[in-house]
């Protein structure tokens, strides 16, 4: 298993320059099969994320993981991860506080679906989201090739734990499609995080209804030796798939990514699914 302190050059990723809406980012795109859209925690695209990315990839998908911010492949020191979550906050791309209003970004995360789909076919697209990114996949759903939304530890609006991070016609819309489309979205984190806590999964509830599937995690099932930025910044448990993932059999956490690979192979595979197109 790779050091926690060792940064991971990601050179099993093709690092692809693509341009939507005229934007430019760099997407790492690894695997066969139908895409699955990743999106990184703050302070960016870890070794833990890099880990869990793979994990979806030798599930039998393509990982398509968006470079959003940070240093690609690092473990940041603290410091920098916070000087990270600071240039996040005040950046155009992002709504991190007041809830009732989506990211300008996830509008280029909503294309890079319709690329993804368009490359690798299949029934349609996955699209996981976590903490500072986690309900960027609730808005993914106004794209209609996304299929299996997951928000894991959803942590937007920061200062409303009230609150979601999405215009409420946009939530409208993705619950009329939820119910015309008998879909569902998936929801994980640990019910002692401090920055997604029970009172917002109430309000995702008592939005999408039974069109909500909530995962929570006992906070004694976390990793207590989390990276340098996680053992500083985040005081509780608080990333179910990534940094606080105890990666050893029967333990919760790694049951939980099970699930969340079962819940993208059940929405995003078919038995008799023809050769996808442009592999």
């Amino acid at each position: 298993m790779r050091q926690r302190s060792l940064d991971d050059p990601l050179d099993d990723f093709a690092a692809r320059s693509i341009t939507l809406d005229g934007e430019t980012r760099t997407v790492y795109v690894s695997g066969e099969g139908p895409a699955v859209i990743i999106m990184a925690e703050m302070p960016g695209i870890s070794p833990d994320v890099a880990r869990f990315s793979r994990w979806v990839r030798d599930a039998g998908f393509a990982v398509y993981l968006p470079s959003l911010f940070g240093r690609d492949g690092a473990y940041p020191s603290a410091d920098e991860g916070r000087a990270v979550v600071k240039r996040a906050c005040v950046s155009a791309e992002f709504r991190a506080f007041g809830g009732n209003v989506s990211s300008p970004v996830t509008r280029w995360l909503r294309s890079l679906a319709g690329l993804a789909h368009a490359e690798r076919g299949g029934p349609g697209v996955g699209a996981l989201g976590m903490c500072f990114t986690g309900n960027f996949a609730l808005t993914m759903m106004l794209e209609s090739s996304v299929l299996a939304p997951v928000l894991c530890q959803p942590s937007l609006p920061l200062d409303d734990q009230g609150a979601l991070e999405i215009s409420a016609p946009e939530l409208a819309a993705v619950r009329e499609r939820l119910d015309r489309e008998d879909l569902v979205v998936r929801a994980y984190r640990f019910d002692t995080d401090r920055f997604c806590t029970a009172q917002r999964f109430a309000a995702y509830k008592e939005s999408l209804g039974e069109r909500f599937e909530a995962r929570v995690l006992p906070g004694t099932a976390a990793n207590p030796a989390p990276p340098p930025f996680f053992e500083k910044f985040v005081d509780s448990p608080h990333s179910v798939v990534t940094a606080h993932l105890i990666d050893a059999d029967g333990e919760p956490t790694v049951q939980a990514r099970d699930e969340i690979l079962e819940f993208f192979t059940d929405k995003l595979t078919e038995e008799d699914q023809p050769s996808r197109a442009n592999r």
